[in-house]
């Protein structure tokens, strides 16, 4: 049989060699607690100081403006939830994002609602960017914390980040952008951008599952959501995991590194792709090709199909992808991202999403090439068969 073909590193990337080896230390002899004053504590607390210097030397940061978290979930509620809840006394009630973002986002906003808040949603436009008029309308005086993603995790559009920073900040809205996949992908660099906060996960860019990390700018109002220890500054308290704040620095540290030359291999990889599936399945429909897309994801939909019975399909001959967000496994229903963005909801409901990464190579795009669209034929053959048959 042949080698299996991993398409699904928007889901989590394999853990690189770089990474295991500068964490590997923090599991043997370098095994002490950071705030414990001796000698063992004294190294793992310099080593936590360290990482966190260098990771935000990759976010354009100072290192106090570097928050360790245990993923890109828990920075988005620290971020939302935190600043939502410290500016009640400035009468700002609201919370704005949009329909497409992570559901750690999206819950985080129904909880806010829940809590006598004003949930906002913008418009989107069929491309999947942000409607600039329903933006302006709906980022006002009244709120506290504007927050949207700036690649989008299932159909890879990228907003535009930095004009909407703007226009919120000149409102005097705190702005919190979801930067889990984008960093590795856009410049994600606080000293050119203007968020306030950004959140970044490290199993999606050669890190372990486990740790995230969120930018707070210096002087942004935030309450810590949880208590009990005086860690971070008193933004999260609890003892630091100090192999994997390691870890995820030196996998940012390869990502911006590489994030030029990557870029353009995944995009090339991906067009190859895209194009020779839409040469051989003519009505397909690549979600988002009309606006600006990070280069690692494509979400393509085949008018009849359904997403389940297709990624077996796909599974059963070795590749491996997904019908949208890793959070929304055993779903069934449509995409709220394709819905969000004026896709019929049969036509959401058949979306696979391809995600390209370390294990991308030209060879698995030309065997899903050829397979995705044999498949499909498939179906459609079985499918016209038994129509005939009743």
């Amino acid at each position: 049989m042949p080698e299996p073909i991993y398409l699904d590193h928007a889901a989590t990337t394999p853990v690189r060699a770089e990474v295991l080896d500068a964490m590997q230390p923090f599991f043997g002899p370098r095994f002490g607690n950071p705030s414990s004053v001796h000698r063992w504590g004294r190294e793992a607390r310099a080593a936590l100081d360290e990482a966190r210097e260098r990771l935000g030397r990759c976010l354009g940061a100072s290192p106090d403006e570097v928050c360790f978290t245990s993923c890109g979930t828990e920075a988005d509620n620290m971020a939302v939830l935190g600043v939502w809840r410290a500016r009640q006394a400035e009468g700002r009630r609201a919370v704005v994002t949009t329909p497409i973002e992570h559901k750690a986002v999206l819950a985080v906003a129904h909880e806010i609602a829940h809590e006598g808040g004003e949930e906002r949603l913008v418009e989107m436009t069929r491309d999947g960017a942000v409607d600039d008029a329903s933006f302006d309308e709906l980022v006002r005086s009244d709120v506290a914390v504007c927050s949207v993603m700036w690649v989008n995790n299932e159909i890879g559009v990228v907003q535009d980040v930095p004009a909407l920073a703007a226009r919120a900040k000149a409102r005097g809205v705190v702005f919190h952008t979801d930067a889990v996949q984008a960093f590795g992908k856009v410049d994600v660099d606080a000293r050119r951008v203007p968020f306030d906060l950004a959140s970044i996960s490290g199993h999606k860019i050669g890190a372990p599952k486990g740790i995230g990390a969120l930018y707070i700018r210096r002087g942004t109002p935030m309450h810590a959501l949880m208590f009990g220890g005086a860690q971070d500054r008193g933004r999260r308290p609890g003892t630091e995991n100090v192999a994997m704040a390691v870890g995820l620095a030196r996998a940012a540290e390869l990502a911006v590194a590489e994030r030029e030359h990557e870029c353009e291999k995944l995009g090339a990889l991906r067009d190859r792709l895209e194009a020779a599936l839409l040469a051989r399945i003519p009505d397909a429909v690549i979600h988002g090709r009309g606006g600006r897309r990070a280069p690692h994801i494509t979400s393509v939909s085949v008018p009849g199909m359904d997403s389940e019975s297709l990624l077996m399909a796909l599974d059963l001959r070795g590749i491996a992808c997904s019908a949208g967000s890793a959070c929304q496994s055993g779903s069934i229903t449509p995409s709220h991202v394709l819905t969000a963005i004026g896709v019929a909801p049969d036509l959401a409901s058949a979306a696979i999403r391809m995600s390209l990464g370390a294990l991308t190579t030209d060879a698995c795009v030309d065997r899903v090439a050829e397979l995705f669209p044999a498949l499909v034929e498939k179906a459609r053959g079985l499918a016209t068969a038994t129509a005939s048959a009743r």
